[in-house]
């Protein structure tokens, strides 16, 4: 399938009996999960039996699957244990993504501290907090280099999120993937997840007619191709360049849906899924599940089966 839609679902009684089913129920082609508590730092260890039903329900049904790290997760951070414990929650999620079946891994970029009105200051500390991704996470990058996890699992992509560009963001938007990407030396197995609000809010011009096509010409210019693996499909509450991450629902924001059939349009989405995190897109019979799929058979036609 050329773009599956779905949207980040809640886990539940469990991966298998609660995740699942509540996928399949609003329509999903593709979701994402939490693999442990959202807003806190614990390892959770995962259940054998209820990751290798979902991991076999979801390949047989042909589903793909993403994981997002918790909100905490800091490598930019100047407080030494807030940046160990991000690196240490990264691997973790990395790891049980591979136990999962998941293709990805989503990670924001992260931000750093500096004082207000010191711009040398500032660039000191931006530099030492994409040094302190680089050491967190090429390590990382290098034990899934060869696209193998444990077992026989294939081992996920680590998908970086640039924010909305709220504080001292490392990469808020399209353009600080440049440097961010360098700093990891453009390694293969770093991807990119795009969320439209958050690079709206940053301000690309996603609401302008070739704004969405002109924002992922970009993005292969900086990453090259195929570096693209997941979007985000949020529509924006607030205008463009208000560095506000409030998501939307698709056609009721500032971004508007002609971007997102613009998106949809695009060669360097093929085979890129597009997952809503907007508000009540996990309620059956959502609209935004029907609108990305209604968006993706007028570009494409009803066979766009690859």
């Amino acid at each position: 399938m050329r773009n599956p839609v779905g949207t980040h679902v809640q886990v539940g009684r469990g991966l298998a009996s609660g995740a699942l089913p509540a996928a399949l129920e609003v329509g999903c082609e593709a979701f994402q999960v939490f693999v442990g508590n959202p807003r806190g730092w614990a390892l959770s260890p995962g259940n054998p039996a209820e990751d290798d039903a979902f991991r076999t329900r979801c390949a047989e049904l042909g589903l793909r699957t993403f994981v997002h790290t918790p909100y905490l997760v800091n490598l930019g951070s100047p407080t030494p244990a807030t940046y160990e414990r991000s690196v240490a929650l990264v691997a973790h999620n990395l790891r049980r993504a591979a136990e999962i079946g998941a293709e990805g891994v989503v990670v924001h970029t992260g931000s750093y501290v500096a004082p207000a009105g010191d711009d040398g200051e500032a660039v000191a500390r931006h530099e030492a907090a994409l040094r302190q991704v680089r050491e967190g996470l090429l390590p990382l990058l290098e034990t899934l280099e060869d696209g193998r996890g444990d077992g026989d699992t294939d081992a996920p992509y680590l998908l970086l999120e640039p924010t909305a560009g709220q504080g001292r963001s490392l990469c808020a938007g399209v353009e600080d993937l440049e440097p961010y990407l360098a700093a990891l030396d453009l390694h293969p197995r770093a991807g990119i997840c795009l969320d439209t609000c958050h690079v709206f809010a940053a301000g690309a011009p996603l609401d302008e007619p070739g704004g969405a096509a002109a924002t992922l010409d970009r993005v292969v210019e900086i990453g090259g191709a195929g570096r693209l693996r997941l979007v985000h499909a949020n529509d924006s509450m607030d205008v463009r360049g208000a560095f506000k991450d409030r998501h939307q629902k698709l056609g009721e924001g500032h971004i508007g849906v002609g971007a997102f059939a613009e998106l949809l349009a695009h060669p360097t989405t093929a085979g890129v899924p597009l997952v809503l995190e907007t508000p009540g897109s996990r309620t059956p019979g959502n609209a935004d599940i029907a609108l990305l799929k209604r968006l993706r058979s007028e570009t494409h036609g009803s066979g766009d089966r690859t």
